[in-house]
């Protein structure tokens, strides 16, 4: 996920009003500058050969060109036949569709769905004696980092035939809460769980080794799973982007 930062900058030149000479100077500069950095810029590989060929043809015209030049027996395609090629190759282009089989199905196990939206993973764990729906979560062991456990919470719900990578060493988020006066001791009152993002790069999930229980949503389905203090918390540094 790319976040774009729009910085404006004061303009702290000379203001003129609309149709003044001023205004007109300052457009003709900017059309002179536009013509010298195009005259100025390197042409790509398409364009260079398109601009031999113009001249092989001009030269051609003028009886300047020897077709013994050409190569005996090569199969010469026209830069202007490629254009003509890859007009109608766009034009014959369908766009694949938005929905998906999984969208008419609400198969929320599957990847391939809400293309036009970040979904999440949620699985199933027990949680004292319930069963609850949450982002994977393990629990922190001595000796580790956050991101070394949150490397093995991945490693533990993904298995080892899906890449993800985890961006940064700092939490993106936490929540806190307390146990239940039943359970909770001096030293252990309650308990802190910081979450960390992370990108999935695979695109064959035929392999994994996911949860039976899982399920992909998206932040707006959030709210059908998880407890509510839960999603409160949780939505707070989430961004549906």
């Amino acid at each position: 996920m790319v976040f774009l930062l729009a910085v404006g900058v004061p303009d702290r030149g000379f203001s003129c009003e609309q149709g003044s000479p001023a205004q007109g100077q300052g457009n003709a500069h900017h059309l002179a500058f536009t013509e010298i950095e195009l005259e100025k810029s390197h042409y790509s590989d398409h364009e260079i050969r398109k601009l031999e060929e113009e001249e092989q043809l001009r030269r051609r015209k003028e009886s300047m060109y020897d077709d013994d030049d050409d190569a005996a027996g090569k199969t010469v395609i026209m830069v202007q036949d490629l254009e003509d090629k890859w007009e109608q190759k766009l034009l014959r282009f369908e766009a694949a569709p938005r929905i998906t089989d999984a969208d008419k199905n609400n198969d929320r196990t599957s990847l391939n769905r809400k293309l036009d939206s970040n979904l999440l993973l949620l699985v199933k764990q027990k949680i004292g004696n319930e069963e609850l729906w949450l982002l994977p979560q393990v629990e922190w062991q001595p000796g580790e980092t956050l991101r070394s456990t949150a490397e093995r919470a991945m490693a533990t719900f993904l298995g080892d035939h899906i890449q993800a990578k985890i961006l940064g060493n700092a939490p993106h988020g936490i929540y806190k809460y307390k146990f239940p006066r039943a359970i909770r001791t001096e030293d252990n009152v309650g308990a802190k769980v910081f979450f960390f993002k992370a990108f999935l790069q695979s695109s064959d999930l035929s392999q994994a080794e996911l949860k039976k229980d899982y399920l992909w949503v998206t932040k707006g389905e959030l709210g059908d799973y998880l407890k509510s203090e839960y999603l409160k918390k949780v939505n707070r540094f989430l961004l549906d982007l």
